[in-house]
């Protein structure tokens, strides 16, 4: 297999991950030009136009043109309109080689509503919950024994997600989560622990998953965006389950990531309480820095952030050859 030479990577996005976005382009450029890559970027700005890592601004047309002179585009983009698919498929259509799920994998994914119903088809358990679309309820979100948890069912990073204990505090909360999408989903709110599985497909196709990660912190409160930015997290890599619940946890894991027909690297959530494990969400592009927990978890396989980035590039020119 020849080794793709030149990588562009993208970072930034119109959505509100835009600044965990462009820390993880800066990460993966260096972890690239480390492993011996060639190097360049572009940055989605926040009001869609596009622009040199250096900030100079572009068109449209001179953008697709840098994407199209590389080996491989590494999006390292989250959140919607960019890892729901919509860059995926503006990058099918330049004909480019890209890390990363593909257009159907990354829409789904990043559905939680729809990749909660493949997940409940798997036999996996999920939270029980109802979505709100627009005006329209499917389901009564009064029936979700209080507390609950309400977020966006298309957006990332814990943004407009809330914890509800009062049956006033709803419809804010609702209101409040529609700002960033017009769906919603009112979920019971799991109290368990909060572990995560790293799944990764290989250049030879072969499914590699890594050890678990759990996020240190009270179970009863809500893993939000001021937990995950505002303060040092608490990551305890590997996760100490049982050898049971661990292969139960990294079946799951697999099923949904294949079932959804993901590629490159993804971190599939779950609640595990006691025996129990209860699938919560999947992210197709996680946070991508040498301490975010996806590169965490397989530096405790031995898969320096370096090589993991290198692997997702070789995976990904391998996909397009095999495509080819």
């Amino acid at each position: 297999m020849s080794r793709a030479r030149h990588v562009l990577v993208l970072g930034g996005g119109a959505g509100a991950e835009h600044d965990v976005s462009i820390g993880s382009a800066a990460a993966v450029r260096e972890a690239l030009l480390a492993s011996g890559h060639l190097v360049t970027g572009l940055t989605i700005r926040r009001d869609g136009g596009w622009e040199t890592i250096s900030g100079a601004q572009i068109g449209i047309a001179a953008a697709i043109q840098r994407l199209s002179e590389s080996d491989v585009v590494f999006p390292a983009l989250h959140g919607e309109g960019t890892e729901d698919g919509t860059v995926a498929g503006l990058l099918e259509m330049t004909g480019v080689p890209y890390v990363g799920s593909g257009v159907r994998a990354g829409a789904l994914a990043m559905d939680k509503w729809a990749s909660k119903l493949i997940a409940e088809r798997l036999g996996i358990a999920t939270a029980r919950g109802v979505l709100i679309d627009g005006e329209d309820e499917h389901g009564d979100p009064a029936a979700v024994q209080l507390p609950v948890v309400v977020k966006p069912v298309a957006s990332g990073s814990s943004y407009g997600a809330a914890r509800v204990e009062r049956a006033q505090d709803l419809k804010p909360a609702i209101a409040a989560a529609q700002a960033y999408d017009s769906r919603v989903l009112v979920e019971e709110f799991v109290i368990a622990r909060e572990i995560d599985v790293a799944v990764m497909r290989r250049a030879d196709g072969e499914i590699h998953v890594a050890p678990p990660l759990e996020i240190g912190k009270d179970t009863e409160r809500l893993f939000d965006t001021a937990l995950k930015y505002d303060a040092a997290p608490d990551f305890r890599v590997p996760a100490q389950v049982s050898a049971e619940v661990r292969a139960r946890l990294n079946a799951a894991a697999k099923a949904i990531f294949q079932a959804l027909g993901c590629a490159g690297v993804a971190r599939v959530d779950f609640f595990v309480r006691g025996d129990e494990i209860i699938f919560n969400e999947i992210n197709t592009m996680p946070g991508m820095t040498e301490h975010s927990q996806v590169p965490r978890m397989f530096a405790v396989d031995g898969v320096t952030f370096p090589e993991l980035t290198a692997r997702l590039v070789a995976a990904a020119y391998a996909r397009d050859a095999r495509r080819s």
